[in-house]
């Protein structure tokens, strides 16, 4: 089961998405995938959007990640329960 807290994004880590969101600048994205592996892409970030409590990021070429699964954006880590 998820924690709740770490599905949500914090104010700063919004922040630094919604700057990469308006700069359309490709950004490097180190995430967990449902399998459970490591997956590194290049892409662009479409959007942010909560659904049923929980934060997603949605990225250029349509893949869509729960806020969770992100480990790392241009290495900055994101979640330390992703990890």
């Amino acid at each position: 089961m998820t924690n709740p807290s770490s599905a949500i994004a914090s104010c700063s880590v919004q922040g630094m998405l919604r700057e990469y969101l308006s700069s359309g600048r490709l950004t490097e994205v180190v995430y967990r995938d449902s399998a459970g592996q490591i997956c590194l892409v290049h892409d662009v970030i479409r959007d942010l959007f909560s659904r049923a409590g929980q934060d997603f990021l949605l990225l250029g070429r349509g893949t869509m990640l729960p806020f969770d699964h992100v480990i790392t954006i241009n290495g900055q880590v994101l979640s330390e329960n992703a990890g």
